[in-house]
């Protein structure tokens, strides 16, 4: 591992968690295709370290009045948040939590295939597009019900497979149910946290016995700052446009990943 892979890794972890284009599946391209050495576990656990730390910061008003239900000026928000929303995100994180625990040991060896990645980012992306395209989105965050928080907690279980994408089945599932394009973003990154916290916390012990070095902390802060600015960019680029730049990009990478394949053996 050098300072500029470390970099570059968490490059891919920052904008990967938030846009709806896979960190995981990135992750586990990115050192396929350019030969980087396997980071290891502590170096996974500083990634979700710098996304968690991102999302917190970014959010932190909105976390204090779904939290405390204060009545605070929310930046980028233009209705207040209904008094149940943290409910409904403790909802939508246990299917995710249930699939993260039962299939984690499938998520570092079966899933990790590169033909597998660029089905799932192709197909998921197809998804995407079809739902921002020709769903009614008709309804904010404050429209959210218990039904709607499991089937979208339902969709985030399916990002355990590298290349779905925890961001883009959850933005898919939020768009396919009406919400309109920020508040389907908006939900999906509020959840995120509560799952990068477990994710984080369930091997923390073991990142800090293993030693915190200064390629851990360049990717934490790296993750972090890439992270912040992908929340930042998407919530301001999709109220203007729409999600099929997206799908683009990942016909696009599925493409590559299926070549490289094929040239390789």
């Amino acid at each position: 591992m050098t300072l500029f892979q470390a970099i570059i890794l968490g490059l891919i972890q920052g904008l990967g968690e938030f846009l709806p284009i896979s960190s995981s599946g990135h992750l586990i391209i990115a050192p396929w295709l350019f030969g980087f050495p396997d980071p290891g576990l502590s170096f996974d656990v500083a990634l979700h370290t710098g996304t968690l730390i991102a999302v917190v910061l970014y959010f932190r008003k909105d976390w204090l009045e779904i939290i405390f239900n204060l009545k605070l000026k929310i930046k980028n928000s233009d209705t207040k948040y209904q008094k149940n929303l943290l409910l409904l995100i403790a909802i939508a994180t246990i299917p995710g939590a249930c699939f993260g625990y039962f299939l984690e040991g499938y998520a570092e060896t079966v899933f990790r295939n590169p033909l597998l990645i660029a089905g799932t980012l192709s197909v998921v992306g197809l998804v995407l597009f079809l739902a921002d395209k020709y769903a009614q989105h008709t309804r904010n965050i404050n429209d959210i019900h218990i039904k709607d928080a499991v089937i979208i907690g339902a969709s985030q279980a399916l990002a355990i497979i590298p290349g779905v994408s925890r961001a883009g089945s959850t933005i898919t599932a939020g768009l396919f149910l009406g919400l309109d394009r920020v508040s389907a973003a908006r939900f999906s990154f509020l959840m995120s946290a509560p799952i990068i916290f477990g994710a984080t916390a369930l091997k923390f012990p073991d990142f800090i016995s293993s030693g915190v070095g200064f390629y851990e902390i360049a990717a934490i802060v790296t993750a972090a700052l890439s992270g912040y600015a992908a929340i930042a960019w998407m919530l301001k680029f999709i109220e203007k446009v729409s999600y099929k730049i997206f799908f683009w990009y990942r016909l696009l990478l599925g493409a590559v990943i299926f070549l490289a394949w094929f040239v390789s053996q």
